[in-house]
C-alpha cells in the first residue's frame, strides 16, 4: 500500500506520516518501505552537516509499519504506544538511504499486541525493538 491507501488504515497524516508503504505480508507480519529524502522536519538540527535520523523517529517508523497489521486486528480502535523494550540502534541512518522494515506480533493478550520490529538498510540492520501496542 502506498501513503494513500495507508490514510485509510491509520491515523497520521503529513508531517507525521513516515512510510512511504507498507504492506501485511501475513496475518502477523509485515513489511514497510521508507526513503530519507533530506528535506525531513526531523532532520532539521538534528545534526548540521551530519543529518541523522533521530531514534525516537525510527521507532515511529516501524510503528508505523506494525499499525498496518494492528489495524484490521479490530476495527474501530486505535493502536498507541504503551511501550518501547530493548531498542537497540546498531547503524545511524542518513539521507538518501532507504529504511526496510519487518515486524511480527509474537503475542497477543487482550487489547494488547506484543511485536517485534527490525529496520534494515541495505543487509545492515540499523535498530531492532519490541513494542507493545494497546488497541484503545
Amino acid at each position: 500500500m502506498k501513503r494513500e491507501e495507508l490514510k485509510k488504515l491509520m491515523p497520521h497524516r503529513e508531517p507525521m506520516l513516515l512510510v512511504d508503504e507498507a504492506t501485511a505480508v501475513s496475518q502477523d507480519e509485515a513489511e514497510g518501505l521508507y526513503t530519507v529524502k533530506g528535506d525531513e522536519w526531523f532532520l532539521q538540527g538534528h545534526f548540521p552537516g551530519n543529518p541523522v535520523v533521530p531514534g525516537v523517529v525510527l521507532c515511529e517508523i516501524m510503528a508505523q509499519v506494525c499499525c498496518v497489521l494492528l489495524a484490521g486486528d479490530e476495527v474501530g480502535h486505535t493502536p498507541v504506544f504503551t511501550h518501547i523494550n530493548q531498542a537497540k540502534f546498531h547503524r545511524m541512518v542518513k539521507p538518501g538511504e532507504m529504511l526496510r522494515v519487518k515486524c511480527h506480533i509474537y503475542k497477543k493478550r487482550a487489547k494488547f499486541r506484543f511485536v517485534e520490529g527490525v529496520a534494515r538498510v541495505g543487509d545492515k540492520i540499523a535498530v531492532k525493538a519490541d513494542f507493545v501496542f494497546a488497541l484503545v
